[in-house]
């Protein structure tokens, strides 16, 4: 499955799955607390890097799960009906609408415990959640 940015206000809705898919690949559901802190890491990320949400996930290079060799990658084909995935599209669209409290103390960066990216290793995590790190 290939995301691609919207780039019309009208596909708001197109957005929201799009970004709530990745959210969902990434943390498979596994709470709502953890999916509201992805949804604010990725808004912070995009008020910091000054795009959009879905400019953000799509070019950060921090969603490993948008990468077609990643175990995850499959995850972003969840049934639009799962009860999990709808879970992440009202976490998303809550965050779109900028009414999603920040969940993840300002981090604008993130990884799963299984990995250790270069740019991590000179920072100090903020926050870790159900196997996710955070980083400012």
């Amino acid at each position: 499955m290939s995301l691609h940015e919207t780039k019309h206000q009208n596909n708001s809705a197109q957005n929201t799955y799009q970004i709530a898919r990745v959210v969902f690949a990434e943390t498979c559901a596994k709470s709502l607390r953890v999916v509201e802190a992805l949804a604010s890491m990725i808004a912070n990320g995009a008020r910091r890097s000054n795009q959009s949400e879905l400019k953000f996930v799509m070019e950060s290079g921090l969603f490993e799960s948008l990468n077609d060799t990643s175990s995850r990658h499959d995850l972003l084909n969840v049934a639009p009906d799962a009860r999990a995935f709808q879970m992440c599209v009202r976490v998303v669209d809550k965050m779109l609408k900028h009414n999603l409290d920040d969940a993840c103390c300002g981090a604008t960066k993130f990884h799963r415990d299984e990995f250790n990216p270069d740019w991590s290793r000179a920072r100090g995590y903020i926050l870790e959640m159900d196997g996710l790190f955070f980083y400012l």
